[in-house]
């Protein structure tokens, strides 16, 4: 049984959105969800299980960094028999042409770390989305008229701000994955869903650049966080 969530069975949904914070995850069911409850807040991580639209979703956040994703993850996955986990985030650009508020549908999570190593035993860099749960992200983000840009993503275990040399490690990205963001959760999940034979998608806003001084407000955050909200949102309708 799970050690850090104490929703009972039958109070997580199939399909879990996940952003990093727990108080987006309150946000989103105060916005958007009708018939909300609090199924869990150990250690702070809220859950949320509501409808939207009528279709039964939970939101729980997934707190800060892989190893915290590949906890939460992993126990609603194997304990509560979620099959869909769709993570909404922020993120930082690797290119220039990318820029601020784009929101990225990631194609393939790449890390240079062991996560995989330790938690399957096999030494695996590179795993790539749910190719059904992206198709209908993609899909509906034609319906809404929201654009959005494919491509692969670097999860690290540093913040980006933090690294003494950023651009770097940038360069240290195999070419070969063509990668034009970096966060720190989509990885572990991709690479426990795997595990498990689970279902993953990840939607990113570009918060900051490498290569763009520009500052976004808070009211441009929330504006830009709530188009990739609703995209996530109206995605899982149709799962």
């Amino acid at each position: 049984m799970p050690i850090h969530n104490e929703a009972k069975l039958g109070e997580i949904a199939k399909t879990v959105v996940m952003p990093g914070d727990p108080m987006r995850a309150k946000h989103i069911a105060e916005k958007y969800l009708e018939d909300y409850k609090l199924v869990n807040q150990v250690r702070g991580m809220y859950a949320y299980t509501g409808k939207y639209k009528g279709k039964e979703i939970t939101v729980m956040a997934s707190g800060m960094g892989m190893p915290s994703m590949g906890i939460y993850c992993y126990e609603l996955y194997k304990f509560y028999e979620v099959e869909n986990i769709i993570r909404i985030g922020s993120c930082g650009a690797d290119v220039e042409n990318l820029n601020l508020l784009d929101i990225i549908l990631v194609e393939n999570s790449y890390n240079e770390g062991s996560f995989s190593k330790i938690l399957t035993d096999e030494e695996n860099h590179i795993l790539k989305a749910s190719e059904e749960l992206n198709k209908i992200i993609e899909e509906t983000s034609k319906q809404l008229n929201i654009k959005i840009i494919k491509g692969n993503e670097a999860s690290t275990e540093c913040f980006d701000h933090y690294i003494e040399n950023a651009k770097g490690l940038i360069e240290r990205f195999p070419k070969e994955y063509n990668i034009i963001v970096s966060e720190m959760e989509c990885y572990a999940l991709f690479c426990t869903a795997k595990y498990l034979g689970k279902k993953a998608a990840c939607l990113l806003t570009v918060a900051d650049s490498q290569y763009k001084e520009d500052q976004l407000s808070s009211e441009e955050r929330e504006l830009a966080l709530d188009g990739m909200i609703k995209l996530a949102l109206e995605s899982t309708i149709k799962i």
